[in-house]
């Protein structure tokens, strides 16, 4: 059997004993709707946002039904994945409800130019899809596996790692800027002892740097040093659990595919943290996880590919295809490489653009295949020793 992608439901569904109830979440207010057995109205109530009050809402609509002289065996809860994250879900199932996380993309809605939009008529487009996928109609919907507590946590380094990176390049962007805007382009802003120098720095008139320009670039420098400071943190303290307890978890995955001549600790941990440890279906599914599947436009004679989907994780998209051109720099004996050198030969950039797209999905699903069965892809080179 396939896993199941959770794009419908495999249990079977008995609606005159089945509570189901979804829920639109805010900050403040949470609007919950339910569709009781035995009762002829669809209940609906606006109350704080508060899971001790779900719980209670749930358990009275649950003993208005059996008053009615229904029969619940069954009782679903679902709503958007969102800011709020899995925490909602984790904490009714511990409490014995059947919790579903939708994924907000997946649900149709109406293409008209001005659609009436509200909190209510959010919660009947919710319960028409989770209804559609109780039944187990595909396409309907989809859910979000829902992840541990532990499993949330060890992609948070990662995260906060690509963020502060992103941070750095920001600080410098703006820095090269200031020093443009007064013709100093012969200055390495990032160098170590560029805080030591920027005192002594003239502008192309001959004059010092200006007194506020010159505190404004100190305290930028200052943030960049202490950024650097904690990207260093992040990577000492990744490398410390790795050599503490390096079977804990996802580590075996990280450090086998950290054994890839050309992906290092960083890009091996995003990989594994967002996509090889999730339990996908099959290669497409892996695929189109990482955004990279394209998006055909065809009516009538019309036949045009509009480019990527992007329908996946972000992350993955953009790693991967930094990552396919560091394949080509490093495993330039792999058949990965030498298929994209052969279908490239006499291309012009635009061509090569494109195909560094396929190569990154090829090569993420043979990293799929790699740390699943152990099939190292062809041609690639491993460390010897990590």
């Amino acid at each position: 059997m396939q896993r199941n992608d959770l794009s419908r439901s495999l249990v079977a569904f008995e609606q005159n004993s089945t509570l189901v109830s979804v829920v639109e979440l805010s900050l403040t207010t949470w609007l919950v709707a339910g569709l009781v057995p035995g009762l002829t109205r669809q209940p609906l109530k606006k109350q704080g946002a508060d899971a001790d009050a779900l719980l209670a809402l749930l358990h009275r609509w649950r003993a208005e039904a059996v008053k009615a002289g229904g029969k619940i065996e069954r009782i679903v809860v679902a709503f958007e994945a969102g800011r709020d994250g899995f925490w909602l879900a984790r904490w009714l199932r511990a409490r014995g409800i059947e919790t579903y996380v939708i994924h907000a993309t997946s649900i149709p809605v109406s293409r008209e130019h001005r659609r009436a939009k509200s909190d209510r008529l959010d919660t009947e487009l919710l319960m028409r899809a989770v209804l559609g996928w109780l039944r187990g109609e595909a396409k309907h919907c989809s859910m979000v596996a829902i992840p541990t507590l532990a499993q949330e946590d060890a992609r948070r380094p990662n995260r906060e790692h690509q963020t502060l990176v992103k941070e750095c390049g920001r600080i410098v962007s703006r820095m090269k800027a200031t020093m443009a805007r007064l013709g100093v382009r012969n200055f390495n802003v990032k160098l170590r002892k560029a805080l030591e120098k920027l005192a002594g720095l003239l502008t192309p008139e001959g004059v010092p740097l200006p007194a506020n320009t010159l505190d404004e670039l100190r305290r930028d420098m200052a943030q960049l040093h202490l950024i650097r400071g904690q990207i260093k943190e992040i990577e000492k303290a990744r490398l410390a659990r790795l050599q503490k307890a390096p079977q804990d978890g996802a580590h075996p995955m990280l450090l086998m595919l950290a054994k890839v001549i050309g992906i290092g600790l960083e890009t091996a941990d995003m990989l594994v943290h967002e996509v090889l440890s999730r339990d996908l279906r099959d290669d497409k599914a892996v695929g189109r996880y990482g955004g990279m599947t394209g998006a055909p436009d065809e009516s009538g004679s019309k036949r045009r590919e509009k480019g990527l989907a992007r329908a996946g994780n972000a992350r993955v998209r953009r790693g991967m295809i930094q990552l396919a051109w560091r394949w080509l720099m490093f495993q330039k004996n792999s058949a990965l490489t030498q298929w994209y050198l052969a279908r490239t030969a006499g291309a012009g950039p635009a061509v090569r653009k494109t195909m560094i797209v396929a190569l990154a999905r090829k090569l993420l699903i043979a990293l799929w295949r790699y740390v699943r069965a152990g099939d190292v892809p062809a041609g690639a080179r491993l460390r010897v020793a990590m």
